[in-house]
């Protein structure tokens, strides 16, 4: 008998892993179920008993990115007493933000689904628990949350413009359309110029680097730390 190679069995874990790499690697574009299929050696029928649509496959892109997100802030799960609940959600959310820069089409898909995975509550639960454990009440820690909005993902909603494609398209983008209006808005049109300019190489968009992200981040966690006081 001969000893051909045996083929690892197909489940949906490793067709979402593909799925991952691919996007990674070639853009969100690319993700498609034929191509997916190719990329696995197998045909592209034999996708749907795993995951059932195009829908089904961006769901599970995202739950596999919150996962990872989840992983990475375990590591760093219950460092710190209470009175440290800043460093902690600090480092926490640049942990998440390190799974972002590695999955830079991950934040605009996880705001165009219209279902939240179960990991993002158990991680936004552990922040509340965070804030109540440091003496915040509910009140006060429900409003931090809607400060924070997505930052404890690791990034933020862009202000314009949202650049899934990349950050020069986003910005040649913001530019044609606020160069139509430049008498009327002098200086958000210098604005736009001058950060544009400024977040080269930032891979989530040009409202989304990293030092606006540190610095919104420290903004928020000093405020609270006042309002808590």
């Amino acid at each position: 008998m001969g000893t051909g190679t045996r083929r690892e069995p197909l489940n949906r874990e490793r067709v979402l892993a593909a799925a991952v790499d691919l996007a990674d690697s070639e853009g969100l574009r690319a993700v498609t179920m034929r191509r997916l299929a190719a990329t696995l050696g197998v045909e592209a029928m034999s996708l749907y008993h795993h995951l059932p649509g195009k829908n089904a496959l961006l769901d599970g892109l995202v739950e596999n990115v919150v996962a990872e997100v989840g992983t990475a802030v375990a590591k760093i799960e219950g460092a710190g007493s209470p009175e440290q609940w800043q460093t902690i959600l600090r480092s926490r959310f640049l942990a998440a933000r390190e799974v972002m820069l590695r999955h830079p089409w991950a934040p605009a898909l996880i705001g165009s689904r219209g279902s939240i995975p179960s990991g993002v509550y158990d991680y936004y639960e552990t922040i509340l628990a965070t804030l109540i454990r440091a003496g915040f009440t509910y009140h006060l820690a429900h409003r931090a949350l809607h400060a924070f909005g997505s930052m404890p993902l690791g990034f933020v909603q862009e202000l314009f413009s949202p650049a899934p494609s990349g950050v020069q398209a986003a910005s040649d983008e913001a530019m044609a359309e606020l160069a139509q209006l430049a008498e009327e808005l002098p200086h958000l049109i210098a604005m736009v110029s001058s950060e544009i300019h400024d977040a080269d190489g930032d891979t989530l968009g040009w409202c989304d680097s990293q030092a606006e992200f540190e610095f919104t981040l420290d903004l928020l966690l000093d405020g609270l730390a006042r309002h808590h006081d």
